[in-house]
């Protein structure tokens, strides 16, 4: 983590303070009905405000990224025993293109963007999850399987419900959690069909400073932040 404003204490709950551009942070989540943290991302800060928090995950970045016991792709295991099978954690690379993460203070979901090689645009991807919490080295959160795809002729379809349904099934999720994730996820659809912020601010457009080096994964990527530890 950088020194500086990365270290300043943003927990929920205190006076808000601000991540400066530049500055690298872990965008992490935790395990679905568990505490450990299953994923971690070091990311770059690219703007941080009262309205939103962006960043930036580079190519080749090294992350953090779920596995089963016997270091099996989550998602090379059948729907029926991805859940339910012994896990743990690896760490590994982002390869391919990089990814510009979206997220408003208190909203139950995050927007990514997607480009294909050559910085042509692909599409957004709304990521439903808990609003995130932040805490002095960046912000976690708890993935709730149902996402959307959003694409540049403003069209979109549902994505991974049959993981959102298999999720219920191994009590992954409770019926009221279901239910209020499903209507984050209408929400979103209305902001979608509305054109709404973060869709219509012509994010495709960003390119990342040159000048920024990818972020390392250090040694404590799942610490305890202090919001956590009472």
């Amino acid at each position: 983590m950088t020194d500086g404003g990365a270290v300043r204490a943003v927990e929920a709950g205190t006076s808000t303070a601000f991540w400066a551009p530049g500055d690298q942070i872990l965008w992490r989540y935790r395990e679905n009905a568990g505490p450990r943290f299953h994923i971690a991302r070091p990311v770059t800060v690219v703007r941080d405000d009262e309205e939103l928090l962006a960043v930036w995950m580079a190519p080749g970045t090294e992350c953090v990224r779920p596995v089963l016991a016997d270091g099996t792709s989550v998602h090379g295991e059948p729907l029926e025993t991805r859940y339910t099978k012994p896990r743990t954690v690896r760490r590994d690379h982002w390869f391919g293109t990089g990814v510009l993460k979206l997220a408003r203070p208190g909203e139950p979901w995050s927007v990514w963007l997607f480009w294909e090689p050559g910085w042509q645009f692909k599409n957004w991807y709304v990521n439903l999850e808990e609003p995130q919490l932040r805490w002095d080295g960046g912000v976690d959160s708890v993935d709730h399987f149902l996402d959307i795809s959003v694409h540049p002729d403003r069209s979109w379809r549902w994505l991974d419900e049959d993981e959102f349904a298999q999720a219920q099934r191994d009590g992954l999720m409770d019926p009221q959690l279901a239910e209020q994730v499903r209507e984050a996820g209408w929400s979103a659809v209305e902001t979608i069909r509305a054109w709404g912020s973060p869709f219509a601010d012509g994010w495709q457009h960003w390119r990342p400073d040159p000048s920024w080096a990818v972020p390392s994964l250090p040694e404590d990527w799942d610490r305890t932040p202090a919001h956590m530890s009472t």
